[in-house]
């Protein structure tokens, strides 16, 4: 990853608060119900308390993971810890559109080869040849990467076709 900075994504704040005070509401309000309610079946109750402590664990994924930011660089989209989300090499298309299996107010990346499934709540993923980008992000960050993306593509097309 080079200094060169073209774009950086932060989560927004209130966006980021309303995610976490869902998964958290969630998740209280199934364990208070696994704890208060009595059921006829036991497995009722584990299932209630189980789904509530998971949605707890993802409510603390979702804090840590939208403290970070993406950073994008010539090179490709970088986490802040330096950890490769898509190499602008291994980029075929950004796909913007309404009926694309994107996060919310996000774009998806649709890459070249596999480089494994990884997974920050509310920021970005990838799974298999696709990642996505956005959730908790405010629209006019994301569109702006995106853009810059489809710039580089361009420009990286362009350079390759005068190499031919």
């Amino acid at each position: 990853m080079t200094d060169q900075v073209l774009a950086t994504l932060t989560a927004s704040p209130a966006r980021r608060m309303f995610g976490l005070g869902c998964l958290l509401l969630l998740g209280g309000m199934l364990i208070f119900l696994g704890f208060t309610r009595s059921f006829d079946a036991f497995g009722w109750q584990l299932f209630l308390l189980a789904f509530g402590a998971l949605s707890l664990a993802m409510a603390e994924k979702m804090r840590r993971a939208t403290t970070g930011k993406l950073i994008l660089t010539p090179e490709g989209l970088f986490d802040g810890d330096g950890r490769s989300v898509a190499l602008i090499d291994d980029i075929s298309r950004v796909n913007r559109g309404t009926f694309a299996a994107k996060p919310t107010n996000g774009f998806m990346l649709e890459l070249r080869r596999s480089d494994g499934r990884v997974w920050a709540p509310g920021i970005w993923w990838r799974l298999g040849r696709r990642a996505g980008v956005g959730g908790v992000t405010t629209p006019a960050e994301t569109r702006a990467m995106a853009d810059m993306i489809q710039a580089l593509l361009r420009q990286r097309d362009a350079s390759d076709e005068d190499a031919i």
